[in-house]
């Protein structure tokens, strides 16, 4: 099963897939003019200024439910295994893929909240890549395709999220929980299974509030930390600098001969980080209350720079710094090791242990604690936004019966019955991530990432242009001195049926 499951994620994380997630991110930063930096003042205003209501979350908390997803075991461990098998010059990549997709991000979340539509259960603002494939040209020729497009997201997605992905989470939690503290992995299976029931059970506002209060507080104690031993390694960051950016160009001593695993593990590791193309952003962007697209398209490209520029390269620095690290050959740790930073102990695992390692040197004894404790939360945040985007796409999948009653269940509904079923295969499968080894876990993982962001980056080239005239559209009030108010019909957007309908009820209720 092992070996079927990495021949599946080779075919799935071939080459063509680095060049695609590389060559969008280029082109929607040309096209856009560079957004994700012309705008990086708007950003943070924006976060400022949000408010929720009674269908849609604030900005901040959309950001937050975006970053549960996004700052996980692949801010930790992920950065860990790309130095691992791609070397120093691994982060490297990881920073373009980041900054590149900034404006991938833009172009997915800006279409997330344009095509949204409300959960006839709960009222809820629902969106994301599923929504916008089937939304963008429903009265124009190819309709069906991409409507049928939407609906293979949809399903993918809801395999993704639901099952491939929370093992990794949990794996890499239990992990770090089993180093530091000797517990047990069922253990750990049984807590995660009852508090993870407790808070997706509660609905998407009770995700949001919880994202808004742990992501934030744990991201700013992991970076401060982790910078505080980078600072006392301060002597060593220009050669690791150094090593960086001449391995990352293949201009190492040691490193040079695998700079295309440098470039492999970087973008996989990256997009596995931040999300950016994955189509994950989105869902979280939909549920946001704005007055303008737009505005939660720039904060979710913000999202991608504090998932990578900030955390991710906060565990890079620190692990390269401290040298508690190894290079493997071959892009497995069944390869030969090349570099050794000297700090790890015989037989370390490629993952939290090196973090752990990092901490150690700085805190003897603290810091298995505190990278358990961390991967606790990051993980189970992210655990808990998958959920949230699995239950968007099972929602779009079951459309319009939603609400229809179960024959012989009485006031079941079709809805209910099947979010209760999703719920379930969540809980399984995080147990069982729990249990598994780390390898089957992050195959699995990949597996889901790839897929996803295949279908999404490639829904996204052929839907762009509603999204550079919503660009368009904000620059121009921005220009005007107003607070942008969207309306879909003034820009020549079509299937934006949420805000045909907001902008039909703000002329009504002028008149």
């Amino acid at each position: 099963m092992s070996e079927a499951l990495s021949t599946i994620s080779e075919i799935v994380w071939s080459d063509w897939l680095v060049y695609l997630c590389l060559a969008a991110g280029v082109y929607f930063s040309v096209r856009s003019r560079f957004v994700q930096v012309r705008h990086l003042p708007e950003m943070f205003r924006l976060l400022a200024r949000g408010k929720r209501s009674e269908s849609g979350v604030s900005s901040f908390q959309a950001l937050a439910m975006s970053l549960a997803g996004r700052v996980g075991t692949g801010n930790i461990a992920g950065v860990a295994t790309a130095i691992a098998f791609g070397g120093p010059g691994a982060m490297f990549w990881m920073w373009m893929v980041a900054f590149l997709g900034a404006s991938t991000s833009f172009v997915e979340s800006t279409l997330g909240q344009l095509y949204k539509t409300r959960d006839p259960l709960t009222g809820e603002y629902r969106g994301g890549p599923a929504y916008y494939l089937r939304q963008a040209f429903a009265h124009r020729r190819g309709a069906r395709i991409l409507s049928a497009y939407g609906f293979l997201f949809a399903a993918v997605t809801l395999l993704a999220c639901g099952l491939l992905l929370p093992g990794v989470q949990a794996n890499s939690m239990t992990a770090a929980m089993t180093n530091a503290w000797g517990v047990p992995a069922w253990s750990v299976a049984i807590a995660v299974v009852i508090v993870l029931a407790f808070v997706v059970i509660g609905g998407v506002k009770r995700i949001a509030s919880f994202a808004t209060i742990v992501v934030p507080f744990m991201a700013v104690a992991y970076v401060v930390l982790a910078l505080v031993v980078v600072v006392v390694n301060a002597d060593r960051i220009p050669s690791v600098v150094a090593d960086v950016f001449a391995s990352a160009f293949g201009l190492h001593s040691v490193f040079g001969s695998i700079i295309g695993l440098a470039v492999m593990w970087g973008v996989k590791r990256g997009v596995y980080s931040n999300e950016a193309g994955q189509g994950t952003g989105p869902h979280a962007a939909a549920a946001a209350e704005v007055s303008h697209p737009a505005k939660q398209g720039l904060v979710q490209a913000f999202a991608v720079y504090v998932d990578t520029l900030f955390v991710c390269s906060a565990t890079g620095f620190l692990i390269l710094s401290t040298g508690a690290y190894q290079v493997f050959e071959g892009g497995s740790d069944d390869g030969a090791v090349i570099a050794d930073g000297g700090a790890l102990s015989p037989g370390a695992s490629v993952g939290p242990e090196y973090t752990q390692t990092a901490f150690d040197s700085l805190f003897p004894g603290v810091g298995a604690t505190f990278i358990a404790l961390s991967l606790a939360f990051f993980c189970f945040t992210t655990i808990v936004a998958y959920y949230y985007m699995a239950e968007t796409n099972l929602r779009f999948l079951v459309g319009r019966f939603a609400a229809a009653p179960v024959i012989g269940l009485g006031r079941v509904s079709i809805g209910r019955l099947a979010t209760l079923a999703l719920q379930a295969l969540v809980l399984a499968a995080s147990a069982y991530g729990c249990m598994t080894t780390a390898g089957d876990a992050w195959t699995l993982g990949d597996i889901g990432v790839g897929l996803m962001a295949w279908l999404n980056i490639i829904g996204i080239l052929i839907l762009q242009k509603p999204a550079f005239a919503v660009l368009r559209d904000y620059e121009r009030q921005k220009r005007l001195g107003l607070d942008p108010v969207f309306d879909p019909r003034e820009v020549g957007i079509s299937g934006a049926v949420f805000w045909e309908d907001r902008a039909a009820e703000h002329e009504l209720a002028r008149s």
